[in-house]
């Protein structure tokens, strides 16, 4: 079986250049963090996003992030630099970013208002970036751990954040754990003679 590295690997060095994927470097807006513009601009209220993007069809997605943090800027440089999850992203979930270290004022699901920071510490969030899913089916939850269904904290590769995405928006986290679903899906790629791209 060949795979990618191998195919780029035996190119001739200007060839290789050719065959990989272009990297725009993001440039981060004015407070430090890097943006797309399928980010959501509501007014942070958590329960009303969840609900919002309920009411569309679409789950949500709370990204934390920080100035000058070099795995949000590969997050985006990289992972968000894929169509296959940007496009997903923005067709099953509703993004929205927040500051671990930021000021604005965020409504939690129990209706609490605090601070981004603040609410960071409430929910446990020391990496950054962590990316924290909520299903669709949790709309109208009053509890922030009722409400949140999968969580990945710090920097994942586009294999494995991909599939983190599709675990949520398929449903599959209610019908088996995270690791079940990456070995069923590792084997189903096997038996088609695709060797997944994880590095």
């Amino acid at each position: 079986m060949i795979d990618r590295r191998k195919l780029l690997a035996a190119l001739p060095a200007g060839m290789a250049a050719l065959a990989a994927p272009a990297r725009a470097e993001p440039t981060p807006a004015a407070d430090g963090l890097h943006k797309q513009p399928w980010f959501h601009e509501g007014f942070l209220d958590l329960g009303e996003d969840l609900a919002e993007a309920a009411a569309s069809g679409r789950h949500l997605m709370v990204l934390y992030e920080q100035a000058g943090c070099p795995y949000c800027r590969e997050l985006h440089r990289v992972n968000f630099a894929r169509p296959e999850i940007s496009d997903y992203i923005a067709a099953h979930f509703l993004v929205v970013q927040l500051d671990l270290w930021g000021a604005r004022e965020v409504t939690d699901f129990d209706g609490e208002a605090l601070e981004e920071r603040a609410l960071a510490a409430k929910w446990f969030v020391n990496f950054t970036p962590t990316t924290i899913l909520f299903d669709k089916a949790n709309a109208g939850a009053s509890d922030p751990r009722a409400a949140e269904t999968f969580r990945m904290p710090g920097y994942l590769k586009p294999f494995h954040y991909l599939s983190s995405l599709e675990y949520v928006a398929t449903g599959e986290h209610a019908r088996q754990p995270f690791q079940r679903y990456l070995q069923d899906k590792f084997a189903e790629l096997e038996a088609k003679g695709i060797d997944p791209d994880v590095w």
